[in-house]
């Protein structure tokens, strides 16, 4: 039996979340934005979702960027990666 086939992206694609899981230091949010913006500059940071572990250890942002095409997704997935705070991007 053939797997489905992954639904694609039509880019622009506009409210395409981003979410990101990584320490909860006090300059979590400012490193993350930093990098979101070098690949997606119109990130809207009023629609920025922060979650904090129950013991304060690690925190998950989910922000909304116009996704413009696989390439940026792949950059900024892997400038994201780089960074030491963060421990996974979806």
């Amino acid at each position: 039996m053939s797997q489905p086939e992954a639904p694609k992206i039509e880019f622009p694609c506009a409210n395409y979340p981003v979410k990101i899981l990584g320490h909860g230091k006090d300059d979590y949010v400012e490193v993350v934005l930093e990098i979101v913006r070098i690949h997606a500059p119109e990130c809207d940071v009023e629609r920025i979702q922060i979650r904090n572990s129950s013991n304060g250890r690690f925190r998950a942002l989910t922000v909304y960027i116009t996704a413009t095409g696989i390439e940026q997704l792949q950059a900024l997935h892997q400038d994201l990666m780089a960074h030491d705070y963060i421990h996974m991007v979806i």
